[in-house]
């Protein structure tokens, strides 16, 4: 990359960088979601550097407009006490140490692989169409809902499952907040739902 290329590429890769570090060491969780919608636009500009518009746009549209926003109602919206949950975060330390250095490794071994293997990349990579033939979001989406359909459809199941969880987790019922009962509202008839008062004339209830 030479020129103004690389200029934005600099400039996009630092905003990330900044940005993503800003989301861990934010002690404010409503400028952590923004320090993240931050890193996905900054992240959606590199993808479009290197000519993959379809991730910039999923990073865009979906990440940003959706999953990120939605971040933000969740923690402006439910009164959590961030404190409390976060008295008891030191005693899974010693687990997420551990999470930590297999992400790592496991990082380092797809990164190095062509260095241990070199027909590893040859025997797992699928041949690109040319541009002339297929486009780039054409060619993915080939790849996305043919090959590998089962993935994605398991990827969707486990997303939705963590977005019910985290809402069970986080959801706080106050006392003194009158709730909808659906059961009480499909059961009601006539005798419940209307009463007759005998209003005398002059006077009200």
């Amino acid at each position: 990359m030479l020129g103004l290329q690389a200029l934005f590429f600099y400039i996009f890769a630092l905003i990330a960088v900044g940005a993503a570090l800003m989301v861990v060491f934010s002690k404010n969780p409503v400028h952590s979601v923004l320090f993240l919608i931050t890193t996905f636009v900054s992240t959606a500009g590199l993808f479009l550097l290197t000519g993959a518009e379809f991730l910039a746009l999923i990073l865009v549209v979906v990440y940003v407009g959706a999953v990120a926003v939605l971040f933000l109602f969740v923690v402006m919206m439910l009164d959590v006490d961030f404190a409390k949950l976060k008295r008891g975060a030191l005693q899974y330390a010693p687990f997420g140490a551990i999470v930590g250095v297999v992400l790592l490794a496991e990082l380092i071994i797809a990164v190095t692989g062509n260095y241990y293997e070199p027909q590893l990349s040859v025997a797992t990579a699928m041949p690109t169409p040319p541009l002339a033939e297929m486009s780039n979001i054409e060619a993915l989406g080939a790849v996305l809902y043919t090959r590998y359909i089962l993935f994605f459809q398991l990827a969707g199941l486990i997303l939705f499952v963590a977005m019910i969880g985290a809402i069970v987790l986080t959801l706080r019922h106050k006392e003194g907040i009158r709730r909808q009962s659906i059961p009480a509202q499909v059961a009601r008839n006539p005798a419940t739902a209307i009463e007759i008062r005998k209003v005398e004339s002059g006077k009200g209830i």
